[in-house]
This record gives structure tokens, C-alpha cells and sequence, in this order.
């Protein structure tokens, strides 16, 4: 499948034209982020993050430009914005006031009303992951109750691992969507 045709099944909802693109541009996009960030994890989301964007997006390409240079694109905004959070955080964490500022000691431990809420949460969640089709259920299951990696959950499904990326990455979209329907 050549590039060109693979945007324009891609704009009508064509699943193979989508598993075509990120298959293709997956270790530009990666090893972009891989060179700026030097941490595969973060590299990992922001790169899976890019696709997403990029394939929700789809309809606004023009054919015109560079799909490739595109989805960099998109993939560095990603990437500043991940930058900017972090460094707001950090800012946050640190006080630039005098000595004499008195700072609290905050109790991580889940007071009995916080271990109540998290357990109704959970139960919410898990009756809107019961939701979805069985195959995304299986892979939430894998990669966040299970935590394996996509290396792993990939072996055990036997599927390529874009697959599993791309199937872990529509089954968030649709469990955002049910949680935000209600």
C-alpha cells in the first residue's frame, strides 16, 4: 500500500490503512522522541500519544505536506507540552521564599474515607471496562491490572506489537468515551 492511499483510506475509517501508517512512520516517530528524551517509556506514550492525535486528526492532513513531517510535528508539540508540565510541577515543588517558611508534612497513607472512594472507583471502572469489546478488555486487563509490557502482552496475544499498541490505544479512547458519557 503506498502512503498516499493509506491518508486517504485512513480519512475514512479504514483499520488496515490506520495499522499501514503506524506500522510505517512508528520508529520515525519513536526514534524522534527516543533522541530528545533519552527515556523509552516517555518516549513510548508521547510516541503513542502522537498517534493518536495524528489519526483523530486525520481529516485535517493536506496532501500537500510530508505525512512524516507531520506526525514529527505533532509529535513535538506533544513533546513541549510534556516539558512544560513537568516543569510546572517542579516549580510547584519548590518554595523560593525565606528560612522561616514552615512547611507541612503531608500524610501519604489513605485516610479510611480515601480507601472507600478509591474501591467505589475501581468498581466504576471495572463495570465500564465490562463495557468494551472482549479483546480491549483483555488488553487493559494485561497492560494495567496485570502490568505487562507491550512486549509481553504482544507474546501472549500473538499479535505484533503495533497491534497491541494501536488496540491498547483505541480501547483508552473508547473507555474515555463511556466514562465521559456518564
Amino acid at each position: 500500500m503506498e502512503i498516499e492511499k493509506a491518508i486517504k483510506k485512513a480519512k475514512s475509517n479504514d483499520q488496515k490503512a490506520f495499522n499501514f501508517l503506524l506500522n510505517t512512520f512508528w520508529d520515525d516517530v519513536y526514534g524522534f522522541q527516543l533522541k530528545h528524551i533519552k527515556n523509552e517509556n516517555t518516549a513510548e506514550d508521547i510516541t503513542i500519544q502522537t498517534f493518536s492525535r495524528a489519526f483523530d486528526k486525520i481529516d485535517t492532513f493536506k496532501e500537500e505536506f510530508n505525512f512524516k513531517t507531520w506526525l514529527i510535528t505533532i509529535s513535538k508539540n506533544i513533546h513541549i507540552d510534556h516539558v512544560r508540565k513537568e516543569k510546572r510541577n517542579l516549580s510547584q515543588n519548590f518554595s523560593t521564599d525565606n528560612d522561616n517558611t514552615l512547611y507541612q508534612v503531608l500524610d501519604e497513607n489513605p485516610s479510611p474515607e480515601d480507601k472507600i472512594i478509591t474501591e467505589q472507583n475501581l468498581a466504576k471502572l471495572l463495570r465500564d471496562i465490562k463495557k468494551l469489546k472482549p479483546h480491549y478488555q483483555e488488553v487493559i486487563n494485561l497492560r494495567y491490572f496485570q502490568e505487562l509490557s507491550y512486549k509481553e502482552i504482544s507474546k501472549q496475544l500473538d499479535e505484533p506489537m503495533n497491534n497491541v499498541k494501536v488496540k491498547l490505544l483505541r480501547a483508552k479512547k473508547l473507555l474515555a468515551e463511556i466514562i465521559q458519557k456518564k
